[in-house]
């Protein structure tokens, strides 16, 4: 399991994460590229909200396919395209994960490929050594 780092020395986090996180020795980490609101038969949710909640559907699908779950990230890096969007976002967040909390960034962004798309989200997991 990851140990969260929160130093008394600096300011505590703004929302539902860690300002870092340590990786046990001996883990193997999965890095999941940016996942956009976009289901597999290709409709896009019309909101940031269920966007959002798309995004870590599918990072869920992705580090499940290691034996991994949302409860082995360590990082997230999300990116929306408006201010309106931060919240939806963070929501959609903050309700899948629990103590320990992942170290995250959020960023406003211009846009993505299509504008249809108002979130993107990548992560990082460490889970326990496989045999791969």
């Amino acid at each position: 399991m990851h140990r969260p780092l929160a130093p008394t020395t600096i300011h505590p986090p703004f929302s539902a994460y860690s300002n870092g996180v340590e990786v046990a020795a001996g883990q193997r980490l999965v890095f999941c590229s940016g996942q956009l609101g976009i289901a597999a038969d290709g409709t896009i949710p019309p909101t940031a909200a269920e966007q959002a909640s798309l995004c870590f559907d599918n990072i869920a699908a992705i580090l499940a396919d290691a034996g991994l779950g949302l409860e082995h990230i360590v990082r997230v890096n999300a990116y929306v395209t408006g201010r309106e969007h931060l919240k939806p976002y963070m929501d959609a967040r903050n309700a899948r994960f629990s103590s320990p909390l992942p170290a995250s960034t959020l960023m406003v962004v211009s846009g993505f490929a299509r504008p249809e798309f108002f979130v993107e989200v990548e992560a990082i997991a460490a889970g326990p050594a496989s045999e791969i």
